[in-house]
């Protein structure tokens, strides 16, 4: 068994190295460039809901109030004619990533913690690349990525998407698995 304070240091260098490996991904390469459509025109579509003011949240349309509702013949119809949507309403104005880069730094620090403990509880100091690596790695891949398909299993986003994204986890895992292997301690 390998006590936390032995591994803080692999947990956050894996944490830097995912915070880079996700900015190179997102930024300097296509590959999310089609995960997001744009609405067939946009701006009117805009123009008609800005006068309703919807505050930030998440929301569903049509959206029944009951079971009971949910069965009616009038709410099958409004599914019927559509649009039905989900859609996350931000804050208007422009949209500063600080913020959300910092609690991805933070949650990747979490993966991180996660995947020491579980490595931590189960190997000793010493113990070889290949078992830190495995521990760990399917440790990062659960943290990163296999919430992710409940967004297509009950959300109906792309299948696309989230296995792209569940690409980047694996690559996220990798390089978190990596740098656990580098700095496990020796004995």
């Amino acid at each position: 068994m390998v006590g936390f304070e032995a591994l803080w240091l692999p947990v956050l260098l894996s944490a830097v190295a995912v915070f880079i490996l996700s900015s190179i991904i997102h930024m300097a390469t296509p590959w999310h460039k089609g995960d997001y459509r744009r609405l067939p025109e946009e701006d009117k579509v805009l123009d008609a809901l800005r006068p309703f003011r919807i505050p930030p949240g998440d929301y569903m349309a049509p959206r029944a109030s009951s079971m009971a509702e949910r069965t009616s013949p009038a709410f099958e119809e409004k599914l019927k004619r559509g649009p039905v949507l989900m859609m996350t309403v931000m804050p208007s104005g422009a949209s500063g990533m600080g913020a959300s880069l910092a609690l991805w730094f933070l949650f990747s620090l979490i993966v991180g913690v996660f995947a020491a403990y579980v490595a931590g509880r189960a190997l000793p100091p010493g113990a070889s690349y290949l078992q830190v690596f495995r521990f760990v790695g399917v440790t990062a891949f659960l943290g990163y990525s296999l919430a992710l398909w409940e967004m297509s299993i009950w959300y109906k986003r792309s299948w696309v998407t989230s296995l792209k994204s569940t690409i980047d986890g694996l690559i996220y895992a990798l390089f978190t698995a990596g740098v656990f292997g580098w700095l496990w301690p020796r004995g």
